[in-house]
């Protein structure tokens, strides 16, 4: 299989080793929550740079600010600068907490792009702060340009957060190292219900020793709490140094907001005074929106939505999900008539639209949940699709064999689901043969994560969509530290020459559990 020969150029190598010195020079952030307005000197943009969303012309790029400030960002084909085309960005304050995102159009499709951010006094645009540099590459153009990315999910949780000891989230420099053209984060960007002890005893007596702030000492419940959840990875340098030279795809999942919520859930748990998940949810989602650069959500989160379909070029589309934000209530899920079920109703006719519009060679469906893994949701009810009853689709299913049915009658190829959420990493292939609901094309679902959180084992199969585990690695008892088993991601690599698809489980530390090599335009593979 041919390689991306854009990796291997010299000036490619140049890049990165100008980016990691850019990168390693940031001071660690403060850890307050909000800058000083009353600040002398000049904006400083510390906690790093990211982009998302990259496609063939255009892209984002997010930055922060101690003080208000305007965005400039200068893009280039080279590190030099010496053509460098401007984009004027917003002013920043305290209504983003002093985050924001500069829109880039009209760049060079399949080329390496560099950049740097300047943040100017709003008063005296002369007075401006230190350049941050970042690079990107934007999506090929041409079919014979191969596409390589990787995924995982789940950061900071089950208390597992920052440890200097180890090296912080280790796994984020493994996989700058591989130099992927993008990155999937497939939901739990936080863990804004999980509290962040300074140490925590492991059952061999050593000790866990976390980086503590005043928003993860607690549950989030008020916006400056989800805004110091989001912010609190970023106190990693192996995040930020990822962040300026890796784009990133972005969906959310439970954490965000609480553990297993859903719309119009209202708490009984006593750590919460505000007992409304639909405000929690709406306020987590505008941090969200702030801290992140996506292209249907504007910073405050007040419009816009999660899902959304990234194209990448001729070889990709990537299908981005939301199973949280329109679902029904978790329930038994035995339902015989669910429409609103996973994704609701809306959600689900673009979906089915939007694939049947595509004409990318692969179209990932990029699933912050799984779909035949029981997730349970205490002793009778169910988070995820599967409710464990082998039979017919009921609940959530329903919504689940409706659009496969779909895709198999339209004849859409190259459909592969990937996920995290479930924290271990397996490789699932569904076939109607083994299935009690048979009309569908088989496909492929893989897992990865967690990515910076606790180890559980593995979950039951539910038999209505025919899935066998073909690969599993987990650990044997809940809530493992990264201390005591390696962190998980999944890589992606498709070949521009052949087309095929090949994907690789990767542990922290080098290895690659499981390998499949999937072709393209077949069925039932």
């Amino acid at each position: 299989m041919s390689h991306n020969p854009r990796i291997s150029s010299p000036d490619r190598r140049s890049v990165l080793r100008a980016t990691v010195a850019a990168s390693a020079a940031l001071a660690l952030p403060a850890f307050g929550a909000a800058p000083a307005l009353a600040l002398s000197g000049r904006p400083r943009a510390a906690w790093g740079v990211q982009t998302g969303d990259v496609t063939a012309s255009s892209g984002l790029v997010w930055v922060r600010s101690d003080r208000p400030a305007r965005i400039i960002v200068e893009t280039s084909a080279t590190d030099s600068f010496r053509r460098a085309h401007r984009h004027h960005g917003p002013l920043i304050g305290s209504g983003t907490d002093f985050t924001g995102t500069t829109s880039l159009r009209g760049l060079p499709a399949g080329e390496q792009v560099h950049y740097r951010v300047t943040l100017a006094d709003p008063d005296d645009p002369r007075r401006t702060g230190e350049p941050v540099y970042g690079t990107f590459r934007t999506a090929p153009a041409k079919r014979r340009e191969g596409v390589r990315f990787l995924w995982s999910g789940d950061i900071a949780g089950q208390g597992w957060g920052i440890n200097p000891d180890i090296g912080g989230y280790r796994a984020y420099e493994e996989m700058r190292r591989l130099d992927p053209d993008f990155f999937l984060c497939s939901g739990d960007t936080v863990y804004a219900d999980g509290v962040i002890q300074p140490s925590v005893t492991l059952p061999d007596g050593r000790i866990w020793r976390n980086i503590t702030t005043e928003e993860k000492s607690k549950v989030a419940q008020t916006l400056a709490d989800f805004r110091g959840n989001f912010r609190y990875n970023l106190l990693d340098e192996n995040v930020r140094r990822f962040n300026s030279q890796v784009p990133t795809v972005v969906q959310w999942d439970d954490h965000e907001v609480r553990n297993n919520w859903y719309p119009g859930q209202i708490l009984d748990d006593p750590r919460y005074t505000e007992k409304n998940v639909d405000l929690l949810a709406e306020r987590s989602m505008r941090a969200f929106s702030e801290y992140f650069p996506i292209s249907t959500l504007p910073a405050g989160g007040d419009e816009g939505r999660v899902h959304r379909v990234v194209r990448y070029g001729p070889l990709l589309d990537v299908f981005v999900l939301d199973m949280r934000s329109y679902r029904n209530a978790n329930s038994p899920g035995r339902q015989a008539d669910d429409t609103q079920g996973i994704l609701g109703a809306e959600q689900l006719a673009w979906l089915k639209r939007e694939l049947s519009r595509s004409r990318a060679v692969w179209k990932v469906i990029a699933s912050d949940m799984p779909l035949g893994l029981v997730v349970p949701d205490g002793a009778a009810n169910f988070e995820a699709v599967a409710q464990g009853d082998p039979g017919v689709p009921l609940g959530r299913e329903l919504q689940i064999a409706e659009l496969l049915r779909f895709i198999k009658h339209r004849r859409i190829t190259g459909t592969l689901w990937l996920t995290a959420d479930v924290h271990y990493t397996s490789a699932q292939h569904y076939a109607p043969e083994r299935a009690a609901f048979k009309d569908f094309a088989p496909f492929w679902e893989f897992v990865s994560g967690p990515l910076a959180a606790g180890g559980f084992p593995a979950n039951a199969l539910d038999a209505t969509f025919g899935p066998e585990r073909v690969f599993v690695r987990a650990p044997e008892r809940a809530n493992v530290s990264p201390m005591e088993s390696p962190q998980y991601f999944g890589e992606v690599d498709i070949d521009g020459g052949s087309g095929e698809l090949t994907v690789r489980l990767r542990a922290e530390g080098g290895t690659v559990l499981f390998s499949k090599v999937l072709q393209p335009g077949r069925v039932g593979q």
